[in-house]
């Protein structure tokens, strides 16, 4: 029972602690609102905390990048922040404590977002936070204004997450563009001069003559039809994206007949990097456009390597038919 004298707090909400039984600490929390006595456990108190630590880190992230942005980014930026706050508050008003942000998890958003773009890193840090929503849900009944909390945290930051605009997204076509058609092509290329040539040096360099110009064609081709569009894309900038993508793409996968000497470790390493490429652009467009991500990663990856198995075919084909010997 309450110890004798013990004055009541204002508001809807009073804790009086009671000290430990076992390495349980019980406190008797008296919801006035409602009119009942809930005993609250240490475990509770932890998730409150961890939730109350996860809205402060948030808060900082989208403060700190709506310093960094400008035009309606940073309106959306301050808004979400401002209701991280707000989510802060609520938590603070149940633990009754003050909680510090988490340094490493700010740092690293901050990065992916310097990296990949500020769509791309909003967005994956709202995908992490479902296990955080799961344990809110748990709390629902147990802890007044939670379900306020998971409506705004659902609903309200998805809306405002959907009212980012960036550049690169609205030229996310072209980059698929340049990537798709460099896998393909290139891949299939160099299983077919790998058996073909037989030779490192010369698979990479047929190989950067064949992808710097298939990419001059690509972005010519992507310049045509963006002209011809009325999607208000700039054609030079969709022709960039592309080329920039499918010569990126040429690289990584001409490195290994660059620096290794077995032409068929070469190849394998090759078609190792095309299917990390295809992996992490596939998660970046996930992520960022909000798309499934496993059908659009296997299809991706399926017509890759069977483009790359029939070149292959050709390649030994050819070698047969022509009788060149290594």
């Amino acid at each position: 029972m309450m110890k004798t004298g013990a004055k009541r707090p204002e508001g809807d909400r009073c804790i009086y602690k009671f000290g430990k039984r076992g390495n349980l600490d019980l406190r008797l929390v008296l919801l006035s609102v409602v009119g009942v006595v809930v005993m609250v456990d240490g475990e509770l108190e932890r998730v409150m905390v961890r939730a109350q630590r996860g809205e402060i880190t948030e808060h900082l992230i989208y403060e700190k990048l709506s310093r960094s942005v400008k035009g309606g980014n940073r309106d959306v930026l301050k808004r979400i922040s401002e209701d991280e706050l707000k989510h802060y508050e609520f938590w603070k008003s149940q633990t009754s404590r003050d909680v510090g942000p988490s340094v490493l998890r700010v740092l690293f958003y901050l990065f992916v977002v310097k990296v990949f773009g500020l769509t791309f890193g909003v967005k994956l840090m709202e995908k992490g936070e479902g296990d955080a929503k799961a344990k809110y849900r748990e709390m629902v009944g147990r802890i007044v204004g939670v379900e306020r909390l998971l409506e705004e945290e659902g609903e309200h930051e998805r809306l405002l997450v959907g009212l980012i605009d960036e550049e690169r997204l609205r030229y996310v076509s072209s980059m698929v563009l340049g990537l798709n058609d460099a896998l393909v092509e290139l891949t299939g290329a160099l299983a077919g001069f790998t058996f073909a040539l037989q030779e490192t040096r010369v698979v990479a360099m047929v190989g950067l003559i064949t992808g710097v110009a298939a990419a001059l064609s690509m972005a010519a081709s992507e310049y045509l039809s963006t002209k011809s569009e009325e999607s208000g894309r700039s054609p030079f900038r969709a022709a960039g994206y592309t080329g920039v993508t499918y010569i990126a793409t040429v690289f990584l996968l001409i490195l290994p007949f660059l620096i290794l000497t077995d032409v068929y470790i070469c190849l394998t390493v090759t078609v190792i990097n095309a299917i990390a490429a295809v992996f992490l652009f596939t998660f970046y467009i996930s992520i960022a456009k909000d798309l499934p991500f496993r059908r659009r990663f296997l299809e991706m990856v399926l017509v890759s390597l069977g483009v790359a198995a029939l070149s292959f075919a050709l390649g030994f084909l050819v070698r047969t038919l022509f009788g060149v010997e290594a």
